[in-house]
């Protein structure tokens, strides 16, 4: 039986991020997790523009082929992991737009949180897109992995080094969101 596909998403487009080390970092832990075909998206590299499509998303009736190709990658995911930094406690406006891009594409799927700041955590940004994610149907699982302080994280490459307690929070939230994504599969097959 073929796994389930697990998509990371990193939230973050501004230069000079950490956000790619961290989604590393989690898409290396998902792989050693083995419930997942592991798979990653970085925002700044699909280059989604303000939201530009005439119609409604739940209407799924795209018009550009930026659209459509991220259409389809979301559709052929069964769960996600969206790796976001904290700005002005809220998560970002990239990835608020590619969330928004969408609709039926998003539903009856669930989610991880792996978010980043300083003494929050990220936390904030957190609770922020779980609001966002439950008008899409998806089910963002409680458990997520918070990093604070994470220029402490970082080597001199600009690597994210993780913690044993960070890790256990990553085994946890992947755990289940594992067990919501098998939960989900009937409401998946359409």
């Amino acid at each position: 039986m073929a796994k389930p596909v697990l998509r990371i998403i990193t939230g973050s487009t501004r230069p000079g991020r950490v956000g790619p080390s961290i989604a590393a970092w989690i898409a290396e832990r998902a792989e050693e997790h083995g419930g997942f075909d592991v798979r990653v998206t970085d925002l700044a590299e699909l280059g989604l523009p303000l939201l530009d499509e005439p119609n409604h998303p739940r209407l799924a009736q795209y018009t550009r082929q930026h659209t459509k190709d991220w259409s389809a990658l979301v559709e052929a995911c069964d769960a996600f992991i969206f790796v976001t930094p904290e700005y002005n406690y809220g998560f970002n406006a990239a990835l608020k737009n590619a969330i928004d891009y969408l609709f039926n594409e998003w539903q009856h799927k669930a989610a991880g949180i792996v978010s980043y700041g300083g003494v929050a955590a990220g936390t904030r940004a957190t609770q922020m897109l779980k609001q966002v994610l439950t008008a899409l149907k998806v089910m963002p699982v409680p458990e997520a992995v918070n990093i604070p302080f994470v220029a402490q994280h970082l080597d001199e490459d600009r690597r994210f080094k993780s913690t044993e307690l960070i890790d256990a929070s990553a085994t946890m939230m992947l755990d289940e969101v594992l067990k919501w994504t098998e939960a989900l599969a009937p409401l998946r097959k359409k």
